[in-house]
This record gives structure tokens, sequence and C-alpha cells, in this order.
């Protein structure tokens, strides 16, 4: 008899986990659309997050949401993923491109803060991602991106729990050798794998979504 495979099962007919794909600052649930397609019938949330400036308060609005799941996460949501897994929520898995380092890598995101505080959200989000976000991304909110961008300043990783499923940080092969020495710091500190997303800079989910999508959905058989 043929095996069916469905959104929620794979070729074996064992149950995959969900996925959920948390957005960063200066872009809202939306901007996963091109990795959903590329998902296809998988289970995914793409939720908006808050924005309430609070790590508290956003890793607890995300809990209920990744328990058992899978967990992708650009940029802000990375970092929010790297805070999600210190406070030991049971992810099957997490996929996580670019995240904040704190004190690992002082004057990361010094480039970005000065583009907001020069020009505003249309400044801060080209200089975050690229060209390849447009202001369109943006949250309707304006004063959300000034919320998250004073919490991930803030940002320090703590350490992570020793059982926990498997975790992949990745890099942009266009991105500024910084962000890869950050991603080197998270594997020297906390054991982490690292991949590079190749033809990719810091916008992972609009410019090379089928790669992305791709560790997501081995992420928990790591």
């Amino acid at each position: 008899m043929a095996l069916v495979r469905s959104a929620d099962t794979g070729m074996t007919g064992v149950a995959l986990p969900p996925v959920v794909l948390v957005h960063g600052t200066a872009t809202t649930g939306a901007v996963w659309r091109r990795v959903r397609r590329e998902l296809g019938e998988r289970r995914v949330q793409a939720p908006d997050r808050p924005s309430s400036g609070r790590l508290s308060a956003e890793v607890a609005a995300l809990w209920p949401l990744v328990d058992g799941a899978v967990y992708g996460g650009v940029s802000g949501g990375a970092t929010l993923g790297l805070a999600l897994l210190a406070a030991g929520a049971p992810l099957a898995g997490a996929v996580l491109h670019e995240p904040a380092v704190g004190s690992l890598l002082p004057g990361l995101l010094a480039p970005v803060a000065a583009a907001y505080a020069e020009g505003g959200v249309e400044a801060f989000g080209r200089a975050l991602y690229g060209p390849a976000w447009t202001p369109a991304e943006a949250p309707p909110d304006p004063a959300a991106v000034d919320r998250d961008l004073s919490m991930f300043l803030e940002f320090e990783p703590l350490p992570l729990p020793a059982r926990r499923g498997p975790v992949v940080v990745t890099v942009g092969a266009t991105s500024p050798p910084v962000r890869h020495r950050a991603a080197r710091l998270l594997h020297e500190r906390f054991g982490l794998t690292v991949r590079v997303l190749p033809d990719c800079g810091h916008a992972a989910h609009l410019e090379a979504p089928a790669a992305f999508a791709h560790l997501l959905a081995d992420a928990h058989r790591r």
C-alpha cells in the first residue's frame, strides 16, 4: 500500500512538527510569504509579533505557538529564537538567520541604529535588509520599529540548555564579514551549527526562500 504524504506527515507516515516563522524589526508576518510557498502544505504559522519593546513579553506571546514546533527566525525573529531556547521553550528544532549576539560582538547593530536615527524606518529597513526590503514590508505602526530596535540593542544571549532540539544558525553568503563573525561566535560560545546560505544577505526570507525552507523542513531530524 502506498504511503500518502499530507500536510502533517512525511513519506514515512510520521507526523511532522508544525513550523512557526517569526519576523524581525521593520517587517510583519507577511514577509514570510515566499518561504511559506516553498513549504507547500506543511502546517505553518507566521504571526505578527506585538513589538512591545520588552523581551519577556515577546517570549511570552510566542511560547504557546512554538511548543513542539520547528522555529524559523530572521534578524530579530532569530534573536527571539535564542531567547526562547535559553528560557527552555520546547522547540522541535530551529533555524536562526543572523540573530543579534549582544556583548559577544559589540557594535553589530550600530550601523542600522545610526540609519534609523538619521532616516527613520525606511533608512533602517534598507540598511538592515538591503534592496530586497521595501517600505511595504514595514508594520503599520512606525513606533514598533523604535521599540524593537531598543529591545534588540539591549539583548544579551544567555546559556542554552544542553537538551534541546537541533539548532542551525545561518548567515548569508553576501552578508558583511561582521555577520559571519557573529555566527562563528555563536558556534564557539554555544556549540551551534552554522550554515552559509548562498546568494543572500540578511533578508534570507526574501532572497533565499527555497534554501531557508529546505533547512526548516529538515530541522527536527538533524
